[in-house]
């Protein structure tokens, strides 16, 4: 059967996407179905995982979910994993601050934290170990003692901890994580004995964290909190929903206006609870998708960027500040991570495009 398949000529060594144009026959497919057609030496495991590194784009768009329905005449795009896979990231961390004990890093969009079974080569992680040596493995213990009680399954159990030890892969260094097309700051242990109270820390809430988010609309309030429980969505379990009362996990952010835009506004989000996807799940539940998100973008149609506006390829979520002890000397430690490039000039013409009266 001809899918529509087209792969430009490349200079060697310089691996250029594949494309798919989706036939009749497929109209209404999964994206991991597709995948699992058009790359028969993968698993559908493994594609999923890859899927929601960010990897897989259709016209042009980066789609997450595995669950996606695809459309006769759409167009999927890929670079194959394997040997062809696009690694965990090509951009560089930039260190903004370290000791013998700790780095505060930069992370750019479109890096991915860890290795994974899909991913591997330039991640957070791996930089990190060039950049510092030697890193400890702040998870390994809890990873192994998950893998003990739940064997092969390593997303058993609870929810929080098998978000932490998904996989079981070594990442060293790793303390926490952000999603691959967020950007911002994060702490790495560089000693053993710092990676076992970073994570203490975290788990107990004592770091404060502050994004900055793009979203669509305009908040009613001036500031205000977000409380409501997050469970994995059942029908597509890549994604995190609102939970039903006396279901999930509880979770809270707060979140403060700093300036409106014809349509638009900029907000911190400070999250207490460290759920996956809390932030973006928390604002599509107010109505307030943040831009550029393509898996919670919320139910209704949302007002586009204005013609001439730089173009978002990501959400505008940036991990802004970090504010916790330091794990050794105990003092307050700060981190901040200047504005990316990409959010700091949709802002700014969005400042200036602002309608005057």
């Amino acid at each position: 059967m001809n899918t529509g398949s087209d792969r430009p000529s490349t200079p060697a060594g310089d691996v250029q996407p594949r494309r798919h144009t989706i036939p009749p026959e497929w109209d209404g497919m999964r994206l991991d179905r597709v995948l699992c057609d058009l790359i028969p030496d993968q698993s559908r495991s493994r594609l999923g995982t890859w899927i929601r590194s960010g990897e897989v784009r259709v016209d042009g768009e980066v789609v997450e979910r595995t669950s996606h329905l695809v459309r006769a005449g759409t167009v999927v795009e890929f670079v194959p994993p394997g040997d062809l896979r696009r690694s965990g990231g090509s951009a560089p961390i930039r260190v903004i601050h370290e000791d013998e004990h700790l780095a505060l890093i930069d992370k750019p969009a479109g890096v991915v934290c860890h290795p994974s079974e899909a991913i591997s080569g330039g991640t957070v992680s791996e930089q990190a170990v060039e950049l510092f040596g030697p890193l400890p493995d702040p998870h390994a213990e809890r990873a192994s003692e998950h893998a003990g009680r739940h064997g092969d399954d390593a997303l058993a159990g609870d929810d929080e901890e098998a978000e932490v030890v998904a996989n079981l892969t070594a990442r060293p260094g790793i303390v926490h994580r952000l999603d691959s097309r967020t950007t911002g700051i994060m702490v790495i242990a560089r000693s053993a004995a710092a990676g076992e109270r970073l994570v203490k820390q975290f788990a107990e809430r004592r770091v404060q964290k502050t994004y900055l988010a793009l979203v669509h609309g305009e908040p009613r309030f001036i500031s205000d909190w977000i409380t409501a429980p997050l469970i994995r969505d059942a029908r597509q379990p890549d994604r995190m929903s609102v939970a039903r009362e006396g279901e999930g996990r509880d979770a809270e952010t707060f979140y403060e206006v700093l300036e409106r835009f014809d349509g638009f506004t900029l907000v911190t989000a400070k999250p207490v609870t460290g759920r996956t996807h809390q932030i973006r799940v928390h604002l599509e539940s107010i109505e307030h998708p943040i831009v550029g998100d393509t898996v919670y973008k919320g139910r209704r149609r949302r007002q586009s960027l204005p013609k001439g506006a730089p173009k978002m390829d990501r959400q505008a979520l940036h991990a802004w500040k970090l504010d916790l002890e330091h794990p050794v000397t105990g003092e307050p430690l700060h981190g901040e991570a200047p504005v990316p490039d990409d959010l700091r000039e949709l802002v700014e013409w969005l400042r200036a495009n602002r309608p005057k009266g």
